[in-house]
This record gives structure tokens, sequence and C-alpha cells, in this order.
């Protein structure tokens, strides 16, 4: 499974090609809505999100609420292009400096100096349009279908706010299944919990401003947004996804490329801001002994193999072990700032501030939506890698039956 997107934050829209989903699998617009209207929502975001609807267009690859098999092909329509054509026009334009909204002072931070020099632009708004968090829009529609993808086969992805302008959330928000993880006799029962856990977690979180599961933090949160907002500063923070119902041995040890947390850190990392990414207890395992980073393994007739802990997160060796996927990145705070950094224009020369470019204050609980729906995509990839389908009664009958393997191994 792949996909390609195109587009640029204001131009006309962004389009997205993905291969190699099974047919069979019920689909349909609202589907991938509902995904691109929580990534919209989080206090500190911008004007606009206030103007984009963020409704898909599936062009092609599903027939009567199913996909065929073929290539899926799927539209975003930006909105703001109203007030860009002339801007983001594909042809020449008459009076091109004209009304051209043109910059020539990079962004600290932004991709606009490192692209202009790449690809030889006097104008940044060549990197910008493309190189903005717009983009994301797209891998949130392409990593709805993976994640409806991994719903047919008993598999639940969530992405919730950790961390926000270093107000921490305290506690593990699904602590309170490991005690019944640990002394459940059956698979079953330990996976009934979780998934349990994770639904009133995912209720707690889609209920908060920035999508957080303590209401102390919830609180503290919003008035570093509000204090950063009135500075015309900007905050980061940490984002964490789990993934419950998650089958033994996705991935694989035998090449660098196909170990999954790597291919999970690299995608992860690839969204805009992110600047780490840990996967379990990540570096938090580089200050603790090897007894107390690893996860005991413990056998019981008609439930198999299992642990009593998740120090791993889920991944070792690069496969999947068969517990929940903890995975959690770090994003830095927006660097387009209503109180510009100092920078250089790139025709004159001169010492100059950073030009200003529409922003967000924070976009934490949005970035959390894009990477709940960018490892559901890597997960659903290794899914299909491991169960190669064509059509989805297939790839589902295949899961139940290495399930089953798994228990009785």
């Amino acid at each position: 499974m792949r996909y390609l997107t195109a587009g640029e934050s204001h131009g006309r829209a962004l389009v997205g090609i993905l291969e190699g989903v099974p047919s069979g699998l019920e689909l349909l617009p609202a589907d991938i809505d509902r995904a691109l209207e929580r990534r919209k929502k989080g206090y500190g975001r911008g004007k606009r999100m206030k103007i984009e609807q963020d409704r898909v267009e599936i062009l092609s690859g599903v027939r009567h609420g199913r996909t065929t098999g073929a290539p899926i092909a799927l539209f975003i329509e930006n909105r703001d292009h109203i007030s860009w054509q002339h801007v983001m026009s594909v042809l020449p334009v008459e009076e091109p400096e004209r009304g051209m909204r043109r910059r020539t002072r990079p962004r600290p931070g932004h991709a606009d100096l490192a692209g202009a020099i790449k690809y030889g632009h006097r104008d940044v708004r060549d990197v910008l349009e493309r190189s903005s968090a717009r983009e994301t829009a797209m891998r949130v529609a392409v990593g709805a279908v993976a994640k409806k993808l991994l719903q047919a086969v008993g598999i639940d992805v969530l992405g919730y706010v950790r961390a926000l302008g270093g107000v921490w959330a305290d506690g593990d928000p699904l602590a309170e299944t490991w005690p019944a993880y640990e002394v459940a006799e059956e698979d079953r029962a330990a996976e009934d919990a979780l998934r349990a856990a994770l639904q009133a977690l995912a209720a707690k979180t889609e209920a908060s401003p920035v999508r957080t599961f303590d209401p102390a933090a919830e609180a503290a949160m919003i008035a570093a947004i509000d204090r950063a907002r009135e500075a015309g500063d900007t905050l980061g923070g940490v984002v964490e996804v789990v993934a419950v119902g998650v089958p033994v041995g996705l991935g694989s040890h035998v090449h660098w490329d196909r170990k999954l947390d790597g291919r999970l850190a690299q995608a992860v990392m690839s969204i805009q801001a992110i600047k780490g990414v840990e996967i379990g207890l990540g570096f938090r395992a580089a200050d603790v002994p090897g007894s107390a980073a690893h996860d005991e393994i413990f056998y019981a007739p008609g439930r198999g193999f299992f642990r009593r802990t998740n120090r791993a997160g889920g991944l070792e060796g690069g496969m999947t072990t068969g517990m929940p996927l903890v995975v959690r990145a770090a994003m830095k705070p927006i660097p387009t700032l209503y109180r510009p950094l100092r920078s250089v224009d790139l025709v004159t020369k001169a010492p100059e501030e950073a030009s200003v470019e529409r922003s967000d204050t924070t976009a934490v609980p949005a970035a959390a939506v894009v990477a709940e729906y960018v490892v559901a995509f890597e997960l659903a990839r290794a899914l299909l890698e491991t169960f190669p389908a064509d059509r989805m009664a297939a790839l589902v009958r295949a899961v139940a039956e290495h399930r089953a393997y798994a228990r009785d191994f």
C-alpha cells in the first residue's frame, strides 16, 4: 500500500492517490470527513481553520460504498484559494509583480531558506506553499482509509496530547487496564479491557479543547496558549498515539527497511514541526537498568505468550509484540511568529525581520490527530505486507487465523 499527495496551501486543492487497498472495504466520504473535522479542531488554532470546510471528494476506486481494489483518488478543495487565484495561478499572469504577496525574507525554523537555495527560488512563496502543514489534511484523509481497514480486523488507533507549552498531563491514561491485563486468563479478555479503556479515553480527549485527558493540565495548557497569543509567541508539545488489537509479528527483523519501529519513526518525524519520536519508554530507557527496561514473558494455556508490562511500546526487534503500540512525538513551537525573528532578505541581503504568514498559536492538538492517521497508515501497510490480500474478506480471515496460530504457538 502506498500513496502520493500534491497541492499547495493556497492552491486550488489538495489531491491524493492511494493504491493497494483491498476490494470490499466499506468506505464513504463521511468516513474521511470525520477525520478531517477532527484535524481542524483545537484551542490555539488560527483563522484558516474557520475558512476551510475540508470535505473530501472520492474520485475513483470506490463504487456503491465499497472499494474496488483500484487506486483511490481523493480531492480536498482549498476554499481560501478564491482570494489567492492571482498569486497561485498556474498560468502566467499579467503584471506579475502586482499583488503577488512575494516573500523574500525566510522564516527561521521553516523550510524557506533551505528550499529557496535548493530549488533556486528568490520568492520563498514557491517553498512555503508546499512545505505548509496544510498538506497534512490529505495525509489525514489517506490515513482515515487506512484506519477503516484496521478497524475491520480489530485494530483501534487513537492520538491525544501528553504535553503542551511545558504543561504535562498527569498519569497513564490506560493505567487502569493493566491490572486486568495482568490477570486475564484469555487474550480476548485483555483486549476487551484495553479496547474499552481506549474508547473511554477517546471520549475524554475528543471533548477536550486541547485533546488531553487530564482536566487540571487542560486548564493550565489553555492558560499557557492565551499567554503565548498575547505575547505574539507560539507553543509546542508532545503527542501520543496508542494502537490496541495489533497482532504479533507486523514488520520484520531481517532488513533495516522492514523494521516497523524505524518506519513508524520516519513517518511520524515527517509531520511538519515534529523534532523527536520515541516508542514505549523511549529516551527514558537510557536512564534505567535492564531489569526495568524490558517486558518479561509469561505463558498461559488458552492465552499463549503475554507480557505484564509494556515498556517496549509494543515493538521488539522491529516487530509488533501483540501488546499495545505506543508512539510519542515532540512538536516544536510553530516558527511563524507574530513577533518576528531576525532574518536576511534573499534579494538585498539586508538584515530584516522574518516574513509573517497567518498562523496558529499552537497546533499540538491537531498534530495528535495527524500522528494518529500517519501511524494508522504505516500499520495498515505493514498489515498488508504480512497478510497480502486483494479482498477484505480474505484479509479478515487471514488475520483471524494468525491470531489463533499465535495464541496456540
